[in-house]
């Protein structure tokens, strides 16, 4: 839950504070979890220690790196974690072994386990651009689970390195591992 107001009292008399809405991007590195849970050693919250309440929008597996957001914002959580929304992201992908033969087809989608329905789920279809023998870039529309890595062990492939670098019109662009940065509100607008 997102905190926009405080209640603060002084001599019997309640003050509202509005605490102003933050919106931040993340390089994370690899090895820091995504969750804002305390009691999680390497946690997202105490790497970026920012001074307000904030959380992780969508999520990055730990040893996954790459853009992410974070924000007190609830409306924006709400609006980029609605699988409607149909937002596009990004990410370089490398590989374990050289091959080009399953571009096609994982294009079009690909079957792949779903714990959370108890079955199978057909990934939506997405662009996927050879940029060397092992690396590729891939453009999904769908968020599941660690999909990117399921989809490429459909393949018998293992991901040695996974790195978002788009979320929706905002690239992460030369933002160095570990640092965070404040939205402009032309981001912002380009987010939502």
């Amino acid at each position: 839950m997102f905190i926009k107001e405080r209640k603060v009292t002084v001599n019997g008399q309640r003050i509202k504070a509005k605490v102003n809405d933050v919106y931040l991007m993340f390089n994370k590195p690899p090895g820091v979890t995504y969750t804002a849970a305390s009691h999680i050693e390497g946690n997202i919250i105490d790497f970026v220690n920012y001074p307000v309440q904030i959380l992780p929008v969508d999520w990055l597996d730990k040893q996954s790196e790459g853009l992410i957001l974070l924000t007190n914002d609830g409306s924006l959580v709400d609006e980029l974690l609605r699988e409607e929304s149909k937002r596009e992201k990004d990410y370089v992908v490398t590989v374990d072994k050289k091959t080009i033969a399953f571009i096609e087809e994982m294009a079009c989608g690909v079957e792949i386990n779903n714990p959370r329905k108890k079955g199978n789920t057909i990934t939506k279809p997405c662009r996927v651009v050879l940029l060397t023998d092992n690396c590729f870039n891939i453009t999904l529309s769908q968020g599941l689970n660690r999909q990117i890595r399921r989809m490429y062990r459909r393949f018998q492939y293992t991901v040695t390195r996974l790195q978002r670098v788009r979320i929706k019109e905002l690239p992460l662009g030369t933002l160095a591992f570990g640092q965070w940065r404040k939205l402009s509100g032309e981001e912002i607008v380009g987010v939502k």
